[in-house]
């Protein structure tokens, strides 16, 4: 964590620095907490340093335009282009990630609803900036989702199957052909999107049962809306689930993609494990189809 602070201290000398403490969760960030306040994520791998630019003009972009708090990029530095150098920083938001097991502890159902509410209010905000809006003023690469998922389909057939069992391959194959090849995309719209929309990147204030902010938009970008309430799906189950969809405009029309886009996030990190070479995550994407 040394060499964080020193080339923290080297683009802001005046910053003074008492105390700082890793935080553990983040797949492709080092993570760094600095006097208790500040947040420095540091990309881990090189397509992370790209990834961390466009998240930093995409912050400054949505700013004035969800009303949830977000990361402020305060601090930042691109000057040299390798893992470990490049950085951004901003102050701490306040509440802690509304992991399954809090939202099952929230016993009242009026604030369960409360706390869907506004989830989806913040995904209405963000997915009304059109995909041509955001290309345009952002520059972003518009992403055709029918397209990313043959793709995707195709890397864990060339990369993954080889671990994977041969009875999982045929229901992977199965699944996979049958929704490409449907008409489940004819609807679809092009948004800009959170891209990891799940419970470590929702905090909460547990005392009063109201979401305190949104972080890591390292995933952000065009893409489908369906792909957000994926991770809302994966990280808190089929009821939660129920309850935001049904508040989203045309929620209906989305659910099958949202059911197999979530059917792939395992898959997904495997490859991400195999891509960055990191085994843990390799090994917790792999294990159900070993």
């Amino acid at each position: 964590m040394n060499k964080f602070i020193e080339i923290i201290k080297e683009v802001y000398p005046d910053l003074s620095i008492e105390d700082f403490y890793p935080n553990e969760i983040g797949q492709n960030n080092d993570v760094l907490i600095v006097n208790k306040s500040l947040v420095f994520r540091f990309p881990k791998y090189k397509n992370g340093i790209i990834q961390l630019r466009r998240e930093t003009e995409i912050l400054k972009y949505i700013k004035g335009i969800v009303s949830t708090p977000i990361p402020n990029p305060i601090y930042q530095s691109f000057k040299e282009l390798e893992p470990g150098k490049v950085f951004t920083g901003y102050n701490l938001i306040d509440g802690v990630p509304l992991w399954k097991e809090s939202l099952t502890g929230v016993k009242s159902v009026e604030l369960v609803k409360e706390l869907a509410k506004q989830l989806v209010s913040f995904l209405v905000e963000l997915h009304s900036i059109s995909g041509e809006k955001a290309s345009r003023d952002l520059n972003l690469k518009v992403r055709n989702p029918r397209e990313e998922m043959y793709n995707l389909y195709d890397k864990i057939q060339n990369k993954l199957f080889p671990f994977i069992r041969k009875d999982a391959q045929k229901v992977i194959s199965q699944s996979s052909e049958t929704f490409l090849k449907g008409e489940a995309f004819s609807n679809s719209d092009i948004t800009l999107i959170h891209g990891d929309f799940g419970a470590s990147n929702i905090l909460w204030n547990p005392e009063t049962s109201m979401i305190s902010g949104i972080i890591d938009f390292g995933g952000s970008g065009l893409g489908d809306p369906a792909y957000d309430f994926a991770g809302i799906l994966s990280s808190y189950g089929e009821d939660f689930f129920d309850m935001c969809i049904n508040l989203y405009p045309n929620g209906n029309e989305i659910s099958e993609r949202v059911k197999f886009y979530k059917s792939t996030f395992a898959l997904q990190e495997a490859l991400h494990g195999i891509e960055n070479d990191d085994s843990q995550a390799f090994e917790s994407g792999i294990k159900d189809y070993r």
